[in-house]
């Protein structure tokens, strides 16, 4: 359906966005570095879910709306960024440990986690202008349907995304575990996690690039 050719220069153009760091690395480094690799991992497949529903929009036509309707743009960016200091809230005042001492993961369910990277990348309308501007240059009409090449897209994506992320869970939750031995690191891993969300809801809030 698409050209290897094709293929293979936009997984070099998603390899070169994927090695430079942003939100998401650092949201995926600190939440691996606070609870854990399994959490890393699970934040990182919210996160990749979204990219397909990103893609979705992009092939309906949805994430037009965003670029025609400022409000929407706002409504959606505001909404992300409340959603982001909520989780940091919810850091800040946790009152267990990230990682407990046998190293298993603290009571945060692994369905949370995932939900709150899938919430985190939908609520983010920058990720959706991102996905129009990339995949549409990429998309041949003649090679069958548009849904599915854009599926194919964030595939590529996602995985190159898996072999660069998953580089980075597992670098960080071997640093986390070796510091959360001592009690008083393990809390403030857990405060360096809401410092990120905090720190990505004002960008996002603040800082509009449309």
């Amino acid at each position: 359906m698409i050209d290897f050719s094709v293929a293979l220069l936009f997984a070099g153009a998603c390899l070169a966005l994927t090695l430079t760091p942003g939100p998401d690395m650092l949201l995926i480094a600190s939440r691996s570095m606070s609870q854990g690799r399994a959490s890393g991992f699970v934040s990182l497949a919210g996160i990749q879910a979204g990219t397909y529903c990103h893609a979705l929009a992009a092939a309906l036509g949805l994430s037009q709306l965003l670029i025609a309707v400022p409000t929407a743009y706002d409504v959606v960016r505001f909404a992300g960024a409340a959603y982001l200091a909520f989780l940091a809230w919810k850091a800040f005042t946790s009152t267990a440990s990230p990682l407990v001492a046998s190293g298993s993961l603290a009571s945060t369910p692994l369905a949370r986690i995932f939900r709150q990277g899938l919430f985190t990348n939908l609520l983010n309308p920058k990720m959706a202008l991102f996905v129009l501007a990339l995949f549409p240059q990429f998309v041949d009409l003649t090679k069958g349907s548009v849904i599915a090449q854009m599926l194919i897209f964030a595939t590529i994506l996602n995985v190159i995304g898996l072999f660069v992320n998953g580089s980075v869970i597992v670098l960080a939750s071997k640093l986390g575990s070796k510091l959360s031995a001592n009690a008083r690191i393990a809390k403030a891993l857990n405060q360096l996690l809401g410092a990120v969300f905090i720190g990505l809801a004002c960008r996002l809030a603040l800082v509009s690039d449309k």
